[in-house]
């Protein structure tokens, strides 16, 4: 008998699959919770979860589970992170994603794919026809960046470069693709191989620019700033404050500018645009100088760029700040454009501001001006919220949740009046927060956000207040609140029809037809979402009479469960003092 010795070789280096360091690397960037779905290419990561610190948390669709991701982005400010499946899969979430991407909300896609060895062979669900295995190409227009991983090993570096893309600059959506082979393949294991930057800067305002914004809102008669849904960090906040009240300067806020300072802010006017108010067009129209601060100058917002309504440059002088070079002057000629972090801009420009002017000014009869403004536009609201009428007027719903909620509330919109709406006269308070689809207007946006949102803000009362029209459009969301235990009122404005859509209809061609919705015999219709609430094991309440929304209201809010309102409301359009071109072309007449 022969005896052989084996020879050892070197030792091998541990290994596991890609799948289990990946997670691993998430968990290092601090990922609490993926949401998303599954598919047979993103199971090996899904199984490499199980055992981990990070929750999944499943949609039964997968724009329920990126508007999910988006509202918990936005109420933790770090990024979303959704995990979709091959084709069909990660086109659904398409519309979820974009929203979170013009919003400007940091979002991670991470999503499965073909065999990598199978591309352009037209397997199970590859996007083809047009070009083999390319499903990132749908992604690519709203997305800061997306990678196609086609090595194992560049997975861990993409990763690290995705989560940086996501949130540094202006944050945005980002996507990663990976093929599911490489999902099994060996790797070492991961340890912060691609650790994410310990300090992020962003670019500052240089003294000389300061120095000569300050320059120019000193010698202004009628300074006006304007701020947008950039200004959410608290440093950003206190500087915004402080810079205004020293020179004593009027404030307006875009729609995502809502809740930066408190609707009870001596200086704020509103809201400006199609739905903002005359009181606050007088001074938007009426400025010399305008500080723009984080803000794109939307449609909506600047009555369609129209100097007969909100915004007129020139003469009125533009300062623009902005984190993003491609916002500066896209709508408006600049007399002086900055890009810059804004919270460092408005400190730096405070700062320039009170060497020059150490003593505050006071602008005579400016803020009892603003408040009697503002004191009409809510008492009017709260006067129009006593009505009896029922179904309920939208301004009594309003009235309502304002009395019925804690100060600290989220409420979360979808579009609609619940929308513009809250924005234009809901007096919102000082420790609440409003969060709404500004960018894409998203319909269906609010149910599975508010759930994102809660889940986010577990100690807080969260309020997906939405329509009929936008339940409908979401309603994963129902079961996906109940399966996380999660709190959510989701209060259904309930007119049977897309409303705002059936006004601008009515109004511009005489009729409402494919607005409003009927059953076979042409009756109006509506499911009973509270029917629908109890079916998924949430509380489910009707409003029957006037009264009945309060006391529901009370009760959700003590029992801390899933509940759903369903509120019948008249079809009421929300007042527009501004103006919108498509109301122009309706009548066919094009402005170039």
């Amino acid at each position: 008998m022969t005896h052989e010795t084996a020879t050892q070789g070197p030792a091998q280096a541990p290994t596991v699959t890609a799948a289990h360091a990946l997670v691993r690397q998430l968990e290092s960037y601090g990922v609490r919770h993926i949401f998303g779905t599954c598919g047979h290419t993103n199971i090996a990561l899904l199984d490499a979860l199980a055992p981990s610190s990070i929750e999944f948390v499943i949609a039964r669709h997968e724009q329920a589970a990126a508007h999910a991701a988006d509202g918990y982005a936005r109420a933790t400010g770090r990024p979303g992170v959704l995990l979709t499946h091959v084709g069909p899969g990660m086109m659904n979430a398409v519309t979820g994603v974009a929203t979170a991407a013009l919003d400007s909300v940091p979002l991670v896609v991470l999503s499965g794919d073909i065999p990598s060895y199978y591309a352009g062979r037209h397997p199970h669900q590859e996007v083809n026809l047009h070009t083999d295995a390319d499903q990132s190409a749908i992604y690519r227009p709203f997305t800061k960046r997306t990678w196609d991983v086609h090595r194992v090993q560049d997975l861990a570096r993409t990763t690290e470069r995705a989560f940086w893309t996501a949130q540094s600059g202006r944050p945005g959506a980002v996507l990663v693709n990976i093929p599911m082979d490489l999902f099994n393949r060996p790797v070492e294991p991961y340890e912060d191989q691609y650790p994410l930057p310990a300090v992020s800067g962003a670019p500052g305002l240089d003294r000389p620019t300061a120095e000569r914004i300050a320059d120019q809102l000193l010698a202004a008669e009628r300074p006006l700033i304007y701020f947008g849904g950039g200004l959410r960090d608290p440093r950003a906040r206190e500087a915004l404050a402080a810079l205004a009240e020293h020179l004593d300067i009027p404030l307006a806020h875009s729609l995502m500018g809502k809740g930066i300072l408190p609707d009870t802010h001596p200086l704020l006017l509103g809201m400006p645009g199609f739905w903002g108010l005359d009181s606050t067009h007088a001074y938007t129209k009426g400025a010399d100088v305008v500080l723009a601060l984080a803000t794109r100058f939307a449609e909506t917002d600047a009555s369609s760029w129209d100097p007969a309504y909100t915004w007129n440059f020139p003469p009125s002088k533009l300062i623009q700040i902005d984190i993003d070079p491609a916002e500066i002057g896209r709508n408006y000629p600049v007399e002086i454009g900055a890009v810059a972090d804004v919270a460092d801009a408005v400190r730096a420009v405070d700062a320039a501001v009170r060497a020059r002017q150490p003593e505050p000014r006071q602008r005579e009869g400016l803020r009892a001006s603003i408040a009697a403004a503002r004191r009409a536009v809510f008492d009017t609201a709260r006067e129009d919220g006593r009505s009896d009428a029922f179904p309920l007027r939208p301004q009594r719903i309003l009235a309502d949740l304002r009395d019925a909620l804690p100060d600290d509330a989220v409420l979360v919109t979808d579009v609609g009046w619940n929308k513009n709406g809250v924005a234009q006269c809901y007096e919102l308070p000082t420790g609440g927060r409003f969060i709404t689809p500004g960018g894409a207007s998203t319909m269906g946006f609010g149910p599975a956000a508010a759930v994102g949102v809660q889940l986010a803000e577990p100690e807080r009362v969260v309020v997906a207040l939405i329509g009929d029209g936008g339940m409908s459009a979401q309603l994963p969301a129902l079961p996906m609140a109940v399966e996380q235990g999660l709190p959510v009122i989701f209060v259904v404005m309930n007119n049977r029809a897309h409303g705002t859509i059936a006004d601008l209809q009515s109004a511009s061609f005489g009729r409402s037809y494919g607005c409003e919705f009927t059953d076979a015999e042409g009756c109006p219709y509506s499911p009973d979402f509270a029917d629908l609430g109890t079916s998924c094991g949430a509380d489910g309440y009707h409003v029957t009479g006037p009264a009945d929304l309060a006391k529901a209201l009370a009760d959700a809010v003590t029992r801390r469960r899933p509940a759903v309102i369903d509120v019948p409301m008249v079809n009421e359009p929300v007042p527009t003092p501004g103006h919108w071109n498509i109301k122009d072309i309706y009548r066919g007449s094009f402005t170039d």
